[in-house]
């Protein structure tokens, strides 16, 4: 390939070329007639005479792909849906935090509106390709033909599960419709959708390359693993086991010998333990995510958070007696200081001078995804770490998960989250654990592990346990979460989604 979700050119001969037909792309993307049209990519005149060269492929390739980074809650941002859960809260008000007020309605608009049309948006730019690919057979091997189309595959069943995820039943388009009044269909039923996205992911898994995830491109174990988490979703706890044991004994993938930090800002290329990535590079393609974290302040961690971090003998903060009231963050388990920066804890420009971000709300920033070796960091600062979708830890730990629920706890259990634990020097888990004690030990860990990645409000609401989690939480205003059951555990369809088609039926409760 030629082109990558970064922008780095391995061809530099083809480079002028390439950004020339990228333009192409974004402008024939854009191409709409009105409504549900706005998120079709291409025209049917375009699309006949666009398909001439494996270039172009790549091109249009890269344009789905492309679809991760025009909304930032499917790259960098995703982060901030720890502000829906008991993990953190957002500082400056707006939509995130209505919603952790309850405040969701079908005029909510904001995150809601910006899920639903990138969603869509993504298929959308998915069907278009592979609606028109077949147009390249004559210029594209067979066996990259093969790849380009499982790529697609599975970021159409991405795009997907993130709506089911959100909303529940939702609109499914296996094509793009040929008209305004084509696209006026009712949602379809979670369990239809859920059923395309396996398709979809089957599809991924039979044509994608089984090489390790290097740059931007998904292959067969990214598929792999995103199939195991759409399964965890359905609690289908046997094939969820069956699957992550056969990503582990491959052996293509494994926990990342280097500091857990590093994971997250650099070294990310061909890190064995990355899966799946929103890839960002600079000067093309950019975000502000250092400034957003340590700079403003903008995601502040919440006190619950940090409490639940071990001491380093393995035992809660009300149970070790390493733990120091007045000493909170020392003997803590080493995660919580690569996560968080906690009060007292300073940082120095290049020039010695001391780093000194705005106040946080809570006490406490996020340092997960923020490069310290930017500083001093600016409004100006360019950052590009990549967004990890999927990593190994999360296998393991959908492995250990699964495992208990169908067999209950044996030697594989412990052995999978004892990986992720011991990787930060964290000593293995008790012997003799139950198989709810299990649970529980497993859930902490997924909270720790994946702590701030964006994870933990979907864990909450597949585990039904938001209702009771979130309302014994107050954000830092005082004033109370609210999430309700059934009603919060799906967002509403937006009125101007409504109002443009009839045959949306609102979902319950709003």
């Amino acid at each position: 390939m030629i082109f990558n979700l970064g922008g780095r050119i391995k061809n530099k001969s083809m480079k002028k070329i390439v950004y020339k037909i990228s333009i192409v792309v974004f402008v024939l993307s854009m191409f709409s007639c009105e409504g549900f049209l706005d998120r079709n990519p291409l025209d049917k005149l375009s699309n006949e005479t666009f398909w001439s060269t494996d270039a172009e492929v790549q091109m249009a390739l890269g344009g789905c792909y492309r679809r991760l980074r025009d909304n930032g809650y499917f790259g960098i941002e995703r982060i901030m849906m720890d502000a829906l859960t008991d993990n953190a809260q957002y500082k400056w008000g707006g939509d995130l935090v209505s919603i952790s007020r309850g405040v969701t309605e079908t005029s909510t608009g904001g995150i809601i509106d910006d899920m639903w049309g990138g969603a869509y948006a993504g298929i959308s730019t998915c069907n278009n390709f592979l609606e028109n690919v077949d147009k390249a057979s004559d210029v594209v091997q067979p066996e990259d033909m093969q790849n380009y189309m499982g790529q697609v595959h599975f970021l159409r069943a991405f795009f997907y599960f993130e709506l089911v995820q959100y909303f529940g039943d939702v609109i499914l388009y296996k094509e793009n419709p040929k008209t305004v009044e084509d696209a006026k269909i009712a949602q379809s039923p979670e369990a239809e959708v859920l059923e395309f996205i396996h398709m979809d992911l089957d599809s991924a898994i039979n044509m994608l390359p089984d090489d390790r995830y290097e740059d931007g491109y998904a292959v067969k174990g990214s598929a792999q693993a995103l199939k195991a988490r759409v399964l965890l979703y359905e609690e289908n706890w046997s094939e969820v086991a069956s699957l992550t044991k056969e990503i582990i004994d491959d052996g293509t993938y494994s926990i990342s010998s280097s500091d857990y930090r590093l994971l997250f800002i650099y070294r990310q290329y061909r890190n064995k333990e990355i899966m799946f990535s929103t890839k960002y590079l600079n000067p093309d393609d950019y975000s502000d995510i250092d400034a957003m974290l340590i700079l403003w302040g903008a995601m502040a961690p919440r006190q619950e958070l940090v409490d639940e971090y071990e001491c380093i003998d393995g035992l809660s903060i009300d149970e070790s007696p390493l733990y120091d009231p007045d000493s909170a963050y020392k003997h803590r388990d080493p995660r919580l200081g690569m996560t968080l920066m906690v009060p007292g804890e300073k940082w120095y420009n290049p020039d010695g001078s001391q780093h000194t971000p705005d106040p946080s709300i809570s006490g406490y920033y996020q340092k997960k995804y923020v490069d310290s070796t930017r500083l001093p960091i600016s409004t100006s600062t360019l950052s590009d770490q990549d967004f990890i979708h999927l990593r190994f830890a999360d296998v393991l730990l959908m492995y250990a998960e699964a495992q208990n629920e169908d067999a209950g706890v044996d030697q594989s259990v412990y052995d999978a989250v004892n990986q992720v634990r011991t990787r930060v020097g964290m000593p293995d888990l008790p012997a003799g654990l139950s198989q709810s004690e299990m649970r529980d030990a497993i859930r902490h860990e997924r909270r720790i592990e994946l702590a701030l990645e964006g994870l933990r409000y979907f864990d909450l609401k597949r585990w039904h346990i938001a209702h009771e989690v979130m309302p014994a939480v107050h954000d830092l205003g005082n004033i109370q979460i609210v999430f309700e059951d059934p009603k919060h555990y799906h967002w509403p369809y937006q009125m101007t989604e409504l109002e443009v088609n009839p045959k949306l039926v609102p979902n319950p409760n709003y």
